[in-house]
């Protein structure tokens, strides 16, 4: 029984998809099944009951992922306690986060973190921003920049570095979108809207829809991250709510124009997220350290 199956058990009982763990975990279903089987051999009993379109935990599951969740911590704990007497700090940090951060946040703090601790090794890994917060619950990353949820989840620690307005944007190239603004009032349930496809960013855009009385937007598309929505919106195919930022380090922001309304939108807190079990592990409190 090797430390390694267990991570892939405790994911799977926190994704209950073969597919999903497969994938976040770079093994093919058929191997993450052989290391399910192998644990079941080894502790004797069934730990998952499965068919073809359900994944569910038996109750030796339930006390084998107690077991195992401890165990990882005990290692986690080790290698806390093997590393401590170092002088210079070694190993490999995980960060996602979305393209935007990586330009706009990301480089200062990095540069910091580099000057202060030149051994750690970065694996950056960029993505929708709005997956953020489960990339690092399932374990795939350390550390993530990301917006702070509505309800932050009590086995995370969030560190706030600012706070982020979303702006209305619409195309300035000549389109049906921009006739349609050109008016002197603007048909706001009439407009074609790009949105994103979920996450806080979406959450505060529907508010916003109840706040102008939209009750059935006219949705153009739903996209996974605020920097396609922004190319979207400059080739004419509707009007996107992002945040500021992204306008702001986006290659085509010249080609997008603000446009203002009666309501505000909410903005969002963006920070640095870890797992509160984690959160003293060297490398992640070095990293955090620097944000202070």
């Amino acid at each position: 029984m090797d430390l390694k199956s267990m991570q892939a058990f405790i994911h799977l009982a926190n994704s209950m998809h073969f597919g999903k763990s497969a994938e976040a975990l770079h093994l093919s279903p058929s191997t993450l099944s052989r290391m399910i089987q192998r644990l079941e051999q080894d502790v004797g009993t069934k730990l998952l009951q499965r068919d073809n379109r359900s994944v569910a935990l038996t109750a030796a599951g339930q006390k084998f992922l107690t077991f195992s969740l401890q165990q990882v911590d005990n290692w986690q704990q080790l290698k806390l306690g093997l590393t401590e007497h170092k002088t210079q700090l070694e190993g490999k940090l995980a960060i996602y986060c979305s393209v935007t951060a990586a330009y706009s946040h990301l480089p200062r703090i990095l540069d910091t973190f580099r000057l202060a601790h030149p051994q750690i090794e970065i694996a950056l890994i960029t993505g929708d921003a709005a997956q953020a917060i489960e990339k690092v619950q399932e374990g795939e990353v350390d550390v993530a920049i990301a917006a702070c949820p509505d309800n932050l989840s009590t086995r995370l620690k969030f560190y706030s570095l600012a706070e982020i307005p979303l702006t209305i944007v619409a195309p300035t190239i000549h389109c049906a979108v921009q006739q349609q603004l050109k008016g002197a009032i603007i048909p706001w349930s009439d407009l074609p809207y790009i949105l994103p496809e979920h996450g806080p960013a979406r959450r505060r855009i529907n508010s916003w829809f109840r706040q102008m009385h939209i009750k059935t937007p006219n949705i153009y598309a739903k996209v996974n991250g605020h920097e396609a929505l922004v190319s979207m919106v400059a080739l004419g195919c509707g009007v996107g709510i992002v945040p500021d930022v992204v306008v702001e380090n986006s290659p085509v922001r010249d080609r997008v124009q603000i446009v203002k309304s009666d309501k505000l939108l909410e903005s969002f807190d963006l920070g640095v997220v870890c797992l509160k079990k984690r959160f003293q592990d060297p490398l992640i409190s070095a990293f955090l350290s620097g944000l202070e």
